[in-house]
């Protein structure tokens, strides 16, 4: 019977024969799951023995792992925006840029009287950015939606386990909202084109879902069609967030250059690259 200590030296050496990065970070992460303790427990106790059931759990994460699969996947759960989501591989594990394009968009929102206005979640996947706002701002009213049935199934159990009250449809983008009119809408779309999909990193081109991912031949796809039609479905004062790839900058500022699309502008991820877009609808008198 192996200890903690045994284990944690065993799974580091196998992660690091795979070129793993951060392969002790990893390996504690995925012992700390199998035996459902916090990382800091796990030097409290280097020399409690792991029992046969919770080393056939490590040794299964440890594989899936070796084999590329993100730890998201692993661990199945994950804390966002003060938010506990269950994950699976029908959407995409939410990134580190999606939380600051909610953090940007409560900042912007917090002056406003909130109240009973709508706000949408267009590919909502997990729910993730539609229900971290809806935590923030209880009294906004927030709708989810995704083509996707299993991501709609997603997010209303991610919904009922965060006690959050929102509607979900499925659809594709707009369809869901014929006769609907929003006041905010949100949305990390798919934007990479195909030929980027193949340079991908495998942990995402293997296990995540390609629908999510890919817009099509130019990666624009998605935004054409919300600058196309979005104006039939917002009420004057409208505002958009929408998260973007970091090449995809001035193109959206192309896109949305129509009159009724005001103050529109780009930021910037932690990084410096271009990520997010944002516009203020104006409606035509």
């Amino acid at each position: 019977m192996r200890t903690i200590e045994q284990l944690l030296r065993y799974s580091r050496k196998r992660l690091e024969e795979k070129h793993i990065e951060r392969s002790r970070q990893v390996a504690e992460d995925i012992i700390s799951e199998a035996l459902r303790l916090p990382r800091l427990a796990l030097y409290l106790n280097f020399d409690q023995a792991v029992d046969s059931a919770e080393l056939r759990i490590c040794m299964r994460l440890l594989d899936r792992k070796m084999q590329g699969e993100p730890l998201g996947y692993l661990y199945r759960y994950i804390d966002f925006f003060h938010c506990c989501l269950e994950i699976n591989s029908h959407a995409l594990i939410p990134r580190q840029e999606t939380e600051i394009l909610l953090q940007n968009i409560c900042a912007d929102l917090r002056e406003h009287d909130l109240a009973g206005k709508e706000a949408w979640d267009l590919c909502s996947g997990s729910g993730c950015l539609g229900l971290g706002l809806k935590k923030r701002f209880p009294t906004l009213n927030v709708t989810l939606s995704d083509i996707s049935s299993e991501c709609v199934e997603l997010g209303m159990k991610n919904a009922e386990r965060n006690h959050l009250e929102v509607k979900c449809y499925q659809g594709d983008l707009l369809a869901p909202f014929e006769g609907k009119k929003a006041h905010f809408v949100i949305s990390n779309p798919p934007y990479i084109s195909e030929e980027e999909y193949d340079l991908l990193q495998p942990s995402v081109r293997n296990f995540e879902p390609k629908t999510a991912l890919v817009s099509g031949a130019t990666g624009l796809e998605f935004y054409q069609r919300l600058a196309e039609y979005l104006p039939g479905y917002l009420h004057d004062g409208a505002l958009l967030f929408f998260e973007i790839g970091d090449t995809q900058g001035e193109l959206l500022l192309e896109l949305f250059s129509a009159s009724y699309y005001k103050d529109t502008k780009i930021g910037k991820d932690w990084a410096g690259h271009d990520r997010f877009f944002y516009a203020k609808y104006e409606a035509p008198c």
